[in-house]
């Protein structure tokens, strides 16, 4: 039987590759038949050395800018410290912004899998050999293993888990994610203060991804006003990034913290089983780990179903 990976985004399609590499059969569910990602990512260190064992070095300098440099800044400009990222990494590791889209492209091309799109999964249920799924056309299913990567509302830590439900981020209330031509930044800038953090990088020569966490200016709101209230106090290059917002996507900061990433035959993956406050800006990597430890040969959780047995 198929191993099934609830969740076609960056934890699924990675975990996909990994068990492929390995010739194990996958099935990948998404709920979603949009593939197109939105907004972009930052790669880290270690994201870009778990890329690299995926076989996908090549593919992902095609992407994206590179990172040579991180800034920290105060609310007033001032430069506080900067990291050369080549020091801190390795050259061969050298971090990288990328478009959302274009990394899921890059984990979807040529991923020799089954992908079913706009096919909800309602419930899993682990048995004997196996797991029982559900599905949203109402149709059921039974896999030899089934893999979470569903994100931080998952089906499968809710249905086959039974792990607790999400819970607030200490860090802040809520964070603004958000597209923006370039304001005059020439590297990863992040900008702290009594209002918040305001970070910026630049995804390609005329576009910055951006992030926002604050913890003043009212009520919080999904409005990009909320933000140049927030923010009315910091340098120009922030305030102009502010101003020219697009495709600003607001969202409660939500943890995931369980004693327990597997019941059976089904265990969780990336943010389903860890998500984390995006200011750690680890999401994407761990996502891709985690992949590559599951399917790494001798992993009790699959050798022990015997789904990798024949690798």
């Amino acid at each position: 039987m198929d191993v099934l990976v609830v969740g076609g985004g960056i934890a699924g399609l990675a975990l996909a590759r990994a068990l492929r590499r390995r010739d194990v059969p996958v099935t990948v569910a998404e709920r979603s038949d949009d593939d197109t990602g939105g907004l972009a990512i930052n790669l880290p260190g270690n994201a870009i050395a778990a890329f690299a064992a995926l076989g996908l070095t090549d593919g992902l300098h095609k992407i994206g800018r590179p990172t040579g440099r991180r800034e920290y800044r105060s609310s007033r400009d001032r430069l506080l410290f900067q990291v050369d990222e080549d020091a801190f990494w390795g050259p061969e590791a050298r971090p990288r912004c990328v478009r959302r889209s274009d990394l899921l492209a890059l984990l979807a091309d040529g991923l020799d899998a089954t992908v079913r799109r706009s096919l909800p999964v309602t419930s899993v249920r682990p048995v004997a050999g196996g797991a029982d799924v559900e599905f949203g056309d109402d149709t059921g299913e039974r896999f030899g293993f089934v893999a979470g990567a569903d994100g931080v509302r998952s089906v499968v830590r809710a249905t086959a888990i039974g792990a607790p439900a999400t819970q607030a981020s200490l860090l802040s209330a809520a964070s603004w994610r958000f597209m923006a031509p370039n304001p005059g930044v020439d590297c990863w800038t992040v900008w702290s203060g009594p209002g918040g953090a305001f970070l910026l990088i630049p995804v390609d020569d005329h576009q910055v991804y951006g992030y926002a966490s604050a913890t003043g200016g009212g009520q919080v709101s999904a409005d990009a006003s909320w933000l140049r209230t927030s923010f009315r106090d910091y340098p120009a290059t922030v305030r102009r990034a502010v101003d020219s917002v697009t495709d600003l996507y607001h969202s409660p900061i939500e943890e995931v913290r369980t004693p327990s990433w597997s019941a059976g035959r089904c265990v969780l993956v990336g943010d389903a089983a860890h998500a984390t406050a995006p200011v750690w800006a680890q999401g994407a990597a761990l996502a891709v780990e985690d992949g590559l430890v599951l399917a790494r040969p001798g992993h009790p959780a699959l050798e022990e179903s015997g789904e990798l047995s024949h690798g």
